[in-house]
């Protein structure tokens, strides 16, 4: 596929999907969802690939959907682009066993800020801005938010950024739990690189079933949870990657994890 609307690379077991309609502030088209549909598909199948990076280009990471077409009646949003209706993209990251990063490098809103929820870390730039603006055009989270907002802040400040529709800055994302962590602007592709090439370096199979047992044990028991991750460990036990990683322990080396 060739991809106009954002911008799909590969590297040291790293994959990022950047948005590319800076012109936009990388709001929503059709065609940018279908690509980013499609090169989901891609790292989901591609073995090599062990981490995904989101990312954006100019001063947004994005802006959500593009109410200009809104208003044009051109753009519904329950669904996005051809060949990706009724593709909701938090649950394609969810259901991708691989680590998801954002980098979120300027404004992330509406829609936009609603995708770097569905990642597992967000790192943001310190000039970050993030608002759940849906309320401003007489709609809501319908994209992820409302499940996601309760989860990392907290209920009551769920509310107050879902019904205000307040902006928040990176300082304040943070300190509320918005965000995992923030880093000068300069250094944001350089922190995400960091931590995204750390992972792809570990023990894919436990990761990706670390990242399983996280968001299933949000909905069970503490009884519930440990007879699941026994069994994920009994797996777990039988692979060359723990027995590699017991080896490189007593041999006082780095391990080298082949996902095997």
């Amino acid at each position: 596929m060739e991809y106009e609307d954002i911008i799909f690379t590969k590297e040291n077991r790293v994959a990022t999907i950047r948005f590319n309609r800076p012109q936009a502030m990388n709001a929503f088209s059709p065609r940018m969802m279908e690509e980013f549909f499609h090169a989901i598909a891609d790292v989901k199948t591609d073995e090599e690939t062990r981490v995904l990076v989101l990312a954006g280009t100019g001063r947004a990471f994005s802006t959500g959907a593009d109410v200009k077409a809104m208003v044009k009646g051109r753009l519904d949003q329950g669904s996005v682009g051809e060949g990706a209706e009724r593709q909701n993209y938090a649950l394609a990251l969810r259901n991708l066993d691989k680590p998801v990063i954002a980098a979120i490098n300027g404004y992330a809103v509406g829609g936009g800020l609603d995708l770097s929820l569905a990642c597992d870390i967000r790192i943001a730039s310190d000039k970050a801005k993030l608002a759940e603006v849906f309320i401003r055009r007489g709609l809501i989270p319908a994209m992820g938010g409302i499940h996601f907002l309760p989860r990392l802040v907290g209920l009551d400040k769920a509310c107050e950024l879902i019904w205000t529709g307040d902006m928040v800055d990176a300082k304040e994302a943070l300190k509320i739990g918005l965000v995992t962590k923030v880093v000068p602007h300069d250094e944001l592709d350089e922190a995400t690189n960091e931590l995204a090439e750390k992972l792809a370096k570990g023990p894919p199979l436990a990761i990706q079933a670390a990242k399983r047992a996280i968001y299933e044990g949000l909905s069970m028991t503490l009884e519930e949870t440990f007879t699941y991750t026994a069994r994920i460990m009994a797996g777990l036990s039988q692979t060359e990657d723990h027995k590699e990683g017991a080896r490189a322990f007593v041999e006082k080396r780095e391990p080298h994890f082949k996902g095997k």
